[in-house]
């Protein structure tokens, strides 16, 4: 038996445009379809933005309520998913300006692991992660954002630039220095 909770199968494999359609005629359990198609995406960007696991799981959810709420704005329904990144790419513009954080979290304590080969390797990663994650805090927000969307989201150029409201030449220059400044900055950690 179905569960009535859910809006069923053909509602997931229906585009966006056809699930707006059918939120804005009062079927709302299919807006938990577009929530599962898109909120993995929005939090890797929300957290590589404001690096900070709990902010960032707020940003998005704040985003998709944003979203619900002004369903009926959303101009063309086929493009809903750039049209919700754009609300979280503001969403983290706004808390970045308000806080003007430029600070690099504390990292969590993570528990002792017993000592092996699969230690060593796990501790390296992690400071791997934690070597990354400061150096992108170091780059200019609307570089880190385009790098984080180019190569953690791994969009097109196309795409970002109808998310960030940029062009395309513009996010490749981004992308490009956001690189070399990343190289720059873990060449200095590896020497």
């Amino acid at each position: 038996m179905p569960d009535a909770r859910r809006p069923g199968r053909l509602a997931e494999t229906q585009d966006d445009a056809q699930l707006v359609t059918r939120i804005l005629a009062g079927d709302q359990e299919c807006y938990s379809v577009l929530v599962e198609r898109y909120q993995g995406g929005l939090y890797r960007y929300a957290l590589g933005m404001v690096r900070d696991s709990d902010l960032a799981s707020d940003l998005v959810q704040d985003s998709f309520v944003k979203a619900y709420t002004s369903l009926r704005s959303c101009q063309d329904p086929a493009r809903f998913g750039a049209w919700l990144y754009r609300i979280l790419v503001n969403r983290c513009k706004d808390h970045l300006k308000s806080r003007r954080r430029h600070t690099v979290p504390l990292e969590e304590e993570t528990a002792a692991a017993p000592e092996s080969d699969g230690a060593s390797l796990e501790a390296d990663r992690t400071s791997l992660r934690g070597t990354m994650e400061r150096a992108l805090a170091t780059l200019p927000e609307a570089q880190r954002e385009a790098f984080l969307l180019k190569h953690l989201e791994e969009r097109s150029y196309e795409e970002m630039a109808e998310m960030l409201g940029a062009s395309v030449s513009a996010l490749k220059m981004r992308v490009m220095r956001a690189r070399e400044a990343l190289q720059a900055v873990l060449r200095g950690v590896v020497e």
